[in-house]
This record gives structure tokens, sequence and C-alpha cells, in this order.
């Protein structure tokens, strides 16, 4: 497997100190030791992988999970657990004028399916992920950005047909918000989660559907075969009909060779508190149960969870590596006590980081890889993969059923990846994108 990050990044090391692993027992599943075929074959077991094997498996078909370590362990479970609008980050206005009005309104529509997904998955299958917050809250960082805030309310009303909140600065404080912010805006779409219980209890759902998950089971190459594909690990072998690539921002430019170039992998960096005091709260002014997250391009988002430890992060360093990763962590932790400074004696216990996926068009794909007939891939949520990771899955799962009719599917998914400039050495743009970001913040 060639990856564009040192093998620090896709080690254990990023996320040794995860508090979700806290949370929730692991479920142990042998390797695979064997050669197996089945109709469809899936590589990676986060939520994309596994919401594919749950719809595939639910229509009768034979599909087995190929997971490189275990259910959880890539960014699925290590996550900020925000289920809310994303996946892409193109503009209305960007995407009118690539793909008209009407494929835009079925974008943003597919965004609010996607939260409808999660929500129908965890009650149908009884998935306890402690749940909360009414929707989303955006704050604004400076003056200006409120007037952003207050021109969105008509366009969220025509996108998704909701009725956002806008609260004022001098009303921050009696919702539980107060802090160095002018304003927010509330969107009543979504809920924060615990996505390690999220990500284990989609695999339970699979499996009890008759999907089969291996575990520390890495495709080391794939094969086309005269009927379908052929993958290679390490102890055993797997022939499908169709393959279906869902690594997202854990991909290789070599698992197929088209992805080469064509998704963008980036840090992003977590600490959570340990449980804060009543008096801890009240000193603070932050009792809101909301997930929230700020106007930047480079956010913030944070949250206050239901045992009353605090979530913060952000985008994580430009570099992998032990002193790197102590770098970020950081900056993160610099960052959380200017938001919260009356809780600058608070112990972060817990820290670490994960890989989200970014495309050159700004928006994810799922489709059948070009030349590549029965080959699929779902892939670029830009950080917004608890709803729309699941969703993708659910699409690439009708789509190879031949069943495109089952979920909304805009044209904005459908479109291929194409590479970023720079292709192998596209780690390089990063540096120019994040100082634009940066001085656009100011």
């Amino acid at each position: 497997m060639k990856h564009i990050y040192d093998e620090f990044a896709y080690s254990d090391a990023p996320r040794a100190n995860c508090w979700w692993d806290e949370t929730c027992e692991a479920v142990e599943r042998p390797a695979l030791d064997r050669d197996e075929t089945c109709d469809v074959a899936i590589i990676g077991g986060g939520f994309t992988g596994l919401s594919a094997a749950l719809h595939l498996a639910q229509a009768g078909v034979k599909v087995l999970v190929l997971e490189s370590r275990y259910v959880g362990w890539g960014a699925s479970g290590r996550n900020g657990g925000f289920c809310c609008l994303g996946g892409g980050r193109l503009s209305d206005q960007a995407l009118d004028r690539k793909f008209g009005r009407d494929s835009r309104l079925a974008f943003r529509r597919a965004e609010l399916a996607a939260i409808n997904l999660v929500d129908t998955l965890t009650k149908e299958h009884n998935i306890e992920i402690d749940r909360h917050s009414d929707g989303e809250t955006e704050l604004a960082h400076r003056a200006k950005d409120m007037t952003a805030l207050r021109a969105r309310v008509p366009e969220i009303k025509e996108n998704y047909g909701l009725e956002a909140t806008l609260i004022e600065k001098r009303e921050l404080a009696d919702h539980g918000l107060r802090g160095d912010f002018h304003g927010g805006l509330t969107i009543p779409a979504g809920f924060a989660l615990n996505p390690r219980k999220y990500v284990t209890g989609l695999a339970a759902a699979a499996g009890q559907a008759g999907a089969v998950i291996y575990h520390e089971t890495t495709a080391q190459n794939i094969v086309k075969t005269s009927s379908g594909y052929q993958v290679q690990t390490k102890s055993g072998s797997v022939k499908a009909k169709n393959l279906l690539i869902a690594t997202n921002g854990y991909s290789s430019e070599d698992l197929p060779d088209w992805m080469a170039g064509r998704y963008m992998p980036a840090q992003s960096s977590v600490i959570v508190t340990r449980p804060l005091t009543d008096e801890e709260i009240k000193a603070a002014g932050w009792f809101s149960n909301q997930m929230v997250y700020d106007s930047r391009y480079l956010l913030h988002y944070f949250r206050l969870m239901p045992d009353r430890r605090m979530l913060f992060g952000m985008r994580g360093g430009l570099m992998t590596g032990p002193s790197a990763e102590k770098y970020a962590i950081a900056n993160v932790r610099r960052d959380f006590e200017q938001f919260f400074p009356a809780w600058r004696h608070v112990e972060t216990p817990h820290s670490w980081s994960g890989m989200v996926c970014l495309s050159r068009e700004h928006m994810p794909f799922v489709g059948e890889v070009p030349d590549n007939k029965g080959m699929f891939a779902s892939l670029c949520y830009h950080g917004n993969g608890v709803a729309m990771g699941t969703y993708c899955g659910a699409l690439a799962a009708h789509t190879i059923l031949g069943e495109t009719d089952k979920l909304p599917f805009p044209i904005a998914i459908k479109t291929p990846l194409t590479r970023f400039e720079l292709g192998g050495f596209r780690r390089a743009l990063l540096p120019f994108a994040y100082l634009w970001y940066g001085l656009a913040d100011r």
C-alpha cells in the first residue's frame, strides 16, 4: 500500500489516547485466513463500508468486509461525533454555476436525508449513541460573520425547508453559549453522538443481517478477473463480482491505481476534558448541550457531552510524527484556553488525531470507478462523515444493486473525482491552503 503520509499517521500512535475507546468495548473478529468468494467485497470497515454492507446484506447479497485493523479504528471511531449537514464544501452559488439550481437543491436535500438515515438506523437497530443536541449552532467569530449568518436564514429555508434561529450577541449567555462571539445561528437538523458506539452498533447490525466482517485483514492487491475482482490479503483472498473501496482518508495510492492523486487526507485533532463540575460550568457560562462550530474556514468544533466533559477539536498539523503530533495537540489546547479562559486549569487527559478526506472538487463521490466495471468507490466527506459517510455507503449499495432511485442521488455526488495538482506531491498544497484560510479568518 502506498500512502502520502509517513507510517506514523497510519499507526496506533495518533489514536492511542482516544476517549471513545474507553466508552465502548471492542468487539473481536477473526482475520481472513483462507480463500473466500462473495457477491460484493468491501475494503474498509468504517461508516461507509458498514452502511453499504448492511444495506446489501438486507437485500440478500453475500457481502464480506475487509478491515485492516478493527471496526472503529479509523476516522469513524475517532471523530468529533457531529451528525450534521455537510459532506461537500461548495457554496450554493458554486453549486448553481456547476450543476444548476435543481441539482444544488437535490444535494442539499441529500444532506438532510443523510442525517435522517443515521437517525433511522440507530432507532431500527437499537444502537445507543449518547445522543444529544437539538441541531447544530454556528457561532460568528467576527462581527461581519453575523451578517453572513443572517443571509443564511432564507437559504436554509430554500435548501432544507427548515426554519433557522438567529441568536444575537446579547442573547448568547442566556443560551449557555457565553464567549467571545458576535452571535450565532441554530439549524434544527442533526445531533451529536458517540461515534465509537455508533460504528460498533452499525457493524453489529450488518453482521446480524448476514454480512461477514474480518479484522486485521489488509487488502494488499486487487486483480481483475473474468468474473469480477480478486482481493489478495496476507493470509487469504476474496473473489467477488463487485468491489467497493470505502477507505476515505486512509486510502492508498495504488488500491486501485485510479485513486492516486484524487483524494487529500488532512489531519484533525481533538481533546476531551475530565468531567466538569457545576461550579466550573457556571464560571464559564457554557451549559448548552448544542454541538457548535465557529465561522472560520479552519473551524473549531466543540460540544459539552452528557457526562459534562467538553470535546474540542480543530484542524491538525501538516506534518506527522511524535513531535508533530505533540505540537498539534498543544495548538488545540492553546485555542481551547482562549475560547474558555475559565477552564485553563481544567485537565484534558484525552487527545488524539485522525484523517478527514478532501477532494479537488470539494464534493464527495459515490460511483463506479471509471474504466473498472464492477469496482465502486465512496469517499471525500470533508470532515462530515458521520452522516454523509453513512448515506454514501447506502448509495453505493443501491448503485451496486441497480436501484439508484431508492435514495436521493444528486449529480454532484455522482461526478468522478479529478486529480489534484502535483499528484503524489499534493501535500505540498496544504501549507498554502492553510495560509490562505488563516488570513481569511482574521
